[in-house]
């Protein structure tokens, strides 16, 4: 796995870890669960709870580790009470039983789980999320797929998860992330040298430091020229900030090729970047502008396809024709996207490395599905468009879900001040400005996707609230967001 992702387990990678331990190593069963329960209760306890501590327990290792939680709580002086959820001595008014908790454990089920919950589980579980007090979930939230971060049917919403020896892709992509809270991960003394084969990955800081810098021979054309291609009459602000964003994000020349009747707005806006007009007269990019759009990219390291565009149908029409003809990496974006719905087959066709960055909709109108089916199965989906499209796939989101449809990559920097118009347009941008500088396409959408997320938490704290943050706010803190040693509040 690349050096400058942090690792993301599966069910059956874990699984295969504590084989190892247990089997080749030597390590007792009972031992790794003593230091699980132990890391449990020591993070119950640092919550302080005021009232007894409730803990529901279920049939596996989970339930092992619930068990030995309460011994040390007990131990350390605190009132705990475990039950097993499916024994005769579980309480028959649970709801009754957790009001009086100062802090409930959920200890029902294990990374193992898949599905959706029977009766007894899901009426425990929801009785959890009424009760009010602090939840804290034993590796992670019952409910979850700790593979995948599909919930089925009801899921703990906890507040805290601790987790053993790595975190595990389900804690980091929703909507799984959504029920885990604040998650620790604790080790447990499985040893190194196992057979550790990670899932995914979380993006890390040192995936910045991969793109080239510029030095004493630098010119503007070897610091990557990109190409971007979009616009139309409403919607010239998407291309302005693609192409701002690109030229923030260290390209050294940027082009714009746009309708020719609203070339005069980009002229008279943007002087870092160059224009190019598409002939044409009804405002928006048309067959008839396929061959200017194929000079304009010639000379480009890398382009962008697709902000702005519009979804008149000659639109995209010319979109379909240009991206199998464009020989530079290309990013496809925004309404680009939605003129490839059900026919992914054609980005397949393409010679050259393609960035695909859809949100849950668009990805839902890619695959000919519902965007509520997307965002149940983040990642199931966005490897099956990664493949089908031999292409990299960025799924965008708080998780934004980073994948070639076989390496994974995650982000876990939370960034709220993205939620507004054009920050899309900007991760375009960035994504196009470090495929020509030269990163190979996987870890340049996963730097875009890292430093983008990192630029727009830098913009919420120079406004001041998220919630006042623009896009340009957010190309503002481009260079913020790509230093590797820059903090991140």
């Amino acid at each position: 796995m690349e050096s400058w992702l942090s690792p993301l387990y599966d069910a059956e990678g874990i699984r295969a870890l504590d084989r190892w331990a247990i089997e080749d190593q030597g390590i007792p069963e009972a031992e790794l669960m003593e230091a699980a329960g132990t890391a449990l209760a020591e993070a119950v306890a640092e919550l302080a709870p005021q009232g007894p501590v409730r803990i529901i327990c279920g049939k596996g290792n989970n339930g092992g580790d619930g068990h030995v939680a309460a011994r040390h709580l007990a131990a350390m002086g605190f009132a705990v009470d475990a039950v097993d959820l499916w024994s005769e001595g579980t309480p028959g008014d649970l709801d009754g039983w957790l009001a009086e908790a100062g802090a409930v454990v959920d200890a029902i089920f294990g990374t193992g789980f898949k599905g959706e919950p029977r009766e007894s589980a899901a009426a425990a579980i929801e009785a959890i999320n009424r009760c009010g007090a602090p939840v804290i979930a034993c590796d992670v939230a019952s409910g979850v797929d700790a593979s995948s971060g599909e919930v089925e049917g009801v899921a703990v919403e906890a507040d805290l998860t601790v987790t053993f020896h790595g975190a595990k892709l389900g804690h980091r992509v929703a909507p799984g992330k959504w029920h885990t809270g604040e998650l620790r991960v604790a080790p447990i003394g499985i040893p190194s040298g196992g057979p550790d084969q990670p899932a995914g990955g979380t993006i890390e800081a040192a995936v910045l430091a991969l793109a080239p810098q510029r030095g004493p021979r630098s010119t503007k054309f070897s610091s990557g020229q990109v190409v971007i291609a979009g616009g139309s009459r409403g919607l010239t602000g998407a291309v302005r900030l693609s192409s701002t964003a690109a030229i923030r994000a260290g390209a050294g020349y940027a082009t714009v090729a746009v309708p020719a009747m609203l070339e005069p707005v980009f002229e008279a806006g943007q002087p870092e970047v160059m224009s190019v007009g598409a002939p044409g007269d009804l405002g928006c990019l048309m067959p008839a502008a396929t061959q200017t759009l194929l000079r304009a990219f010639e000379p480009a390291a890398a382009g962008v396809l697709g902000p702005g565009m519009g979804r008149a149908s000659g639109t995209f029409e010319l979109a379909r024709e240009v991206v199998g003809a464009i020989e530079a990496p290309l990013v496809v974006d925004a309404d680009a996207l939605n003129a490839f719905a059900g026919q992914l087959q054609r980005i397949a066709a393409r010679d050259s490395p393609t960035v695909l960055t859809p949100h849950a909709g668009e990805l839902g109108r890619l695959l000919e599905r519902d965007s509520s089916e997307i965002g149940d199965r983040r990642l199931a989906a966005a490897r099956d468009a990664a493949r089908q499209a031999s292409a990299v796939v960025v799924l965008k989101g708080d998780d934004t879900v980073v994948t070639d449809g076989e390496r994974v990559a995650v982000n876990s920097v939370s960034a709220p001040a993205l939620a507004t118009a054009g920050t899309g347009d900007v991760l375009s941008g960035m994504t196009a400005a470090l495929l020509a500088r030269g990163l190979e396409p996987f870890a340049a959408a996963c730097a875009a996707v890292l430093a983008h997320a990192r630029a727009g938490r830098d913009a919420a704290r120079r406004i001041g609230a998220a919630e006042s943050v623009i896009a340009t706010d957010v190309i503002d803190s481009i260079p913020a967001g790509l230093r590797p040693d820059e903090p991140v509040e």
